[in-house]
């Protein structure tokens, strides 16, 4: 694996997002995560999953530099990539409690949402769905997510403005649940966890599908028209200017 770190402790998985500095999601770590959800899933021996980064990231989100570089029909397999991706995370049926280690914008914020609770280090990160601003089409999946947690209207509001929140911002508004200090990150999500695999774990996985089952439906539909509408958008030369100016300031820093 060269994009995640993972430990097994006492039916724990702890899964390290580990692709440099920000862990962008591109193709690599989405199919190195998503095939390692799914082995255990199948793994009776593992009972919950803690997903964290390194900080100052959790992760910053799609891996627009590779996205910016792909022709049509690279970026359109990657988007549906993406989409099963997604879907498969809202429909993992063991506990998952992610611990948020530093920034987790757009895509970073889509892993975090998926989870069954979400632990965030205190300090000067941001987290949300930034999509709007950036050019792309938030797709009906990915709002019914965010609506998921925060409401239909404070996921519509924050949304069309691509606001992004601080750490206590999102405690406000339920995007987590809980602020600790770095050095105590992955031991809050233990404690969180923990609570969930205590319990009969049939009846909690059942019962966690079924509190998702409209979500889930949501994630699996067939996207393709909403894809079509995206790439329309993606390909834009407002929506390239965006993105172009974007790249531009992130090799400056």
């Amino acid at each position: 694996m060269n994009t995640i770190r993972v430990s097994v402790k006492d039916r724990l998985a702890t899964i390290t997002l580990d692709k440099g500095k920000s862990n962008a999601l591109g193709r690599d770590i989405i199919t190195e995560l998503d095939d390692m959800l799914k082995n255990i899933a199948a793994d009776e021996n593992i009972g919950g999953v803690i997903l964290t980064g390194t900080a100052p990231f959790f992760s910053a989100g799609l891996d627009l530099v590779a996205l910016y570089n792909y022709n049509e029909e690279e970026a359109k397999s990657f988007f549906e990539t993406f989409f099963a991706f997604t879907a498969n995370l809202v429909s993992f049926k063991k506990p998952m409690v992610a611990a948020i280690s530093g920034h987790s914008p757009a895509g970073g914020c889509v892993i975090a949402l998926a989870c069954d609770a979400r632990v965030m280090a205190e300090g000067q990160y941001i987290i949300g769905l930034n999509e709007v601003p950036v050019g792309i089409i938030v797709p009906n999946s990915i709002f019914q997510l965010y609506a998921f947690w925060l409401g239909k209207a404070e996921a519509t509001r924050s949304l069309l403005t691509g606001k992004l929140y601080n750490p206590e911002e999102a405690l406000k508004v339920g995007l987590v649940d809980e602020l600790v200090k770095t050095e105590s990150l992955l031991t809050a999500a233990e404690r969180k966890i923990k609570k969930f695999m205590e319990l009969e774990s049939n009846t909690w996985s059942q019962s966690k599908l079924n509190i998702r089952q409209d979500l889930i439906a949501v994630m699996k539909a067939d996207q393709t028209e909403t894809l079509e509408k995206m790439l329309a958008q993606w390909w834009s030369p407002t929506t390239r200017h965006i993105l172009k100016t974007i790249l531009a300031n992130l090799q400056r820093k």
